[in-house]
């Protein structure tokens, strides 16, 4: 019987060192907001490592399981994600603040499940694109249904409203049509459906569009929309090569707002200086890199886009924060993976990763026969189901691995 590979090494050594600095940068951002509302320096600190714990099983998880399970719950997953994020959006079940509508309050602790809904979609996706040989290649069996998929939560995700996570959507299933072979046609079609939204909700609102815009010009508003963006620029300007020295930042004591979620990456920068900001960007174009082999050397279809979709959602989000906080992109409320501070995120991405090496250990021998028993099963269900009465092709070559032998 084929033995599985050890897990990659690599890939779960940067995650590793991600979520070791993200949990010794919460506490150095969020003691002081620990002690003037909790009197409790290390009070963020205490939740962020149970979140850790958490997501550690959660890694675990992920890695034991058969990633393929994952194909045939897809439909329930992703049914799961679109009932949450309807839910969510119920008076007196989701829970408002700072103007939207994103969580479910369980008494100290909250459920995000937009970040659920990422993890669902990629899944579904992948799904979609491995039950074809071409992948996205035909619009109308895949690329349509993909979009459908994308578009039902984006809407549902617009409306609470959270643009930031909206547009993560949009870029991580552009990501996985790519290299599922979609037409440059279909994602041009998918790009004229999304974009035109995403600008309709934006300049919808006075408030929106000027929050939008403002990374272009912080300083035409430096006391209103472009205040996050300038401090967030004061923070890494003033770190120089080398920081200020962990725990000597000045601009969380009650200049840069969400200095300990959203904007994290600002006082990395402040405290271990451009050094510490890099090792962190090297860290996640590590795990990019290690995304992208295990997805080549995957041992199925479905392996290889799950590989994909998960490596996109984790890195791409994390460059949005980044073009954020580096006043590259527009404000968002996207969280920093691993490190900005956080249950909800940081379970999901973590489970992600345990999939992810999971995939990178292959499959047994056993299990490949027994999926290649399910598949074939399937076949023939299907075939029974159409009876052959339209077939021009002989029965003997009507399964899906005769009529390719006979091509």
């Amino acid at each position: 019987m084929k033995k599985q590979k050890p897990a990659d090494v690599f890939l779960l050594l940067a995650v590793g060192a991600l979520v070791a600095i993200g949990a010794v940068m919460v506490f150095s951002a969020s003691s002081v907001d620990g002690v003037t509302q909790f009197h409790d320096a290390e009070y963020f600190l205490k939740r962020e490592l149970l979140w850790i714990a958490l997501g550690s099983g959660a890694l675990w998880f992920g890695l034991r399981v058969d990633y393929c399970r994952l194909r045939g719950a897809a439909p329930w997953l992703f049914g799961l994600a679109v009932a949450l994020l309807g839910l969510v959006l119920v008076p007196h079940f989701g829970s408002m603040e700072g103007g939207a509508q994103r969580w479910f309050e369980f008494k100290s602790f909250s459920f995000e499940p937009s970040e659920f809904a990422k993890l669902a979609v990629v899944i579904m996706l992948a799904r979609i694109f491995a039950d074809r040989e071409d992948g996205a290649l035909s619009f109308a069996r895949a690329g349509f249904p993909a979009l459908l998929c994308v578009g039902v939560c984006f809407v549902l995700v617009m409306r609470e409203p959270d643009f930031g996570t909206a547009s993560l959507f949009v870029i991580t299933a552009g990501v996985m049509l790519f290299v599922a072979g979609a037409r440059w046609q279909h994602l041009i079609i998918g790009a004229v459906v999304a974009v035109p939204t995403l600008l309709l909700f934006v300049y919808s609102s006075a408030y929106r569009r000027d929050r939008f815009t403002s990374f272009l010009h912080p300083w035409n508003d430096p006391q209103g929309t472009g205040y996050h963006i300038i401090q967030s620029l004061y923070a890494l300007g003033s770190g120089g090569w080398f920081g200020l020295g962990l725990g000597e930042s000045r601009q969380k004591f009650g200049y840069l707002p969400e200095q300990y979620t959203d904007f994290i990456y600002a006082i990395i920068g402040e405290e271990l200086g451009f050094i510490g900001a890099a090792v962190v960007l090297a860290l996640f174009l590590a795990l990019a890199y290690r995304g992208v082999r295990i997805a080549m050397e995957a041992d199925d279809r479905f392996g290889y886009y799950l590989a994909v979709g998960l490596t996109a959602s984790i890195v791409v989000q994390a460059l949005v924060n980044i073009g954020v906080v580096t006043s590259e992109w527009p404000v968002t409320g996207v969280p920093l993976p691993f490190i900005s501070y956080g249950g909800t995120s940081l379970v999901i991405s973590m489970f992600g990763v345990g999939v992810l090496a999971g995939i990178s250990r292959g499959r047994s021998r056993a299990a490949l026969a027994a999926d290649t028993r399910s598949r074939e099963a399937e076949d023939a269900y299907f075939a029974r189901r159409r009876g052959h009465r339209r077939s021009s092709v002989p029965r003997v070559v009507t399964r899906q691995s005769a009529l390719r032998r006979a091509r």
